[in-house]
């Protein structure tokens, strides 16, 4: 269906009816499918945050992945994405799959990270499945202290 019939010409409905139209895959938009599959990357990667006096530590859980396979980023200066791939085993068994539930493919998540976080100072280090990514806090500011004015006497 064409949604310029009904009035919609806008590039927001347009974008919309590709994401619903599955039938017309050859004119849909790349950034639109690139958005959908990086939308998808990150509901499928679950993670905590905690919040420490002097660092944030965002825990993500990784099974399986070898530290080369996960990518820890810095973007715009304050968004901390972290991303990789989870690929299936091509053995060269004879088997077939009877059932697969683990995951396998591109996984992301992104944060935007405080403007008290030290991005020069992060670390991440993964063990027993599980990825830890520690990014340290700016020391406060220390506060201005009032400027004292001498009084002359004409």
């Amino acid at each position: 269906m064409d949604i310029r019939l009904m009035g919609f010409d806008s590039p927001l409905f347009q974008a919309l009816h590709h994401l619903v139209d599955d039938n017309d895959k050859s004119t849909a938009n790349a950034s639109t499918q690139t958005y959908v599959r990086d939308a998808k990357a990150m509901a499928a990667t679950p993670a905590d945050v905690k919040e420490y006096p002097n660092s944030y530590v965002f825990i993500i859980d990784m099974p399986g992945l070898k530290s080369g396979e996960i990518q820890v980023q810095v973007e715009d200066d304050n968004v901390l994405v972290i991303s990789g791939e989870r690929k299936r085993d091509e053995g060269k068994e004879e088997g077939k799959y009877v059932r697969m539930e683990r995951r396998i493919g591109k996984f992301m998540r992104k944060f935007v990270l405080p403007e008290n976080a030290n991005v020069e100072a992060i670390s991440a280090v993964s063990q027993d499945g599980v990825l830890t990514v520690t990014v340290q806090k700016l020391p406060p500011p220390e506060p201005k202290k009032p400027k004292t004015i001498d009084v002359k006497i004409a």
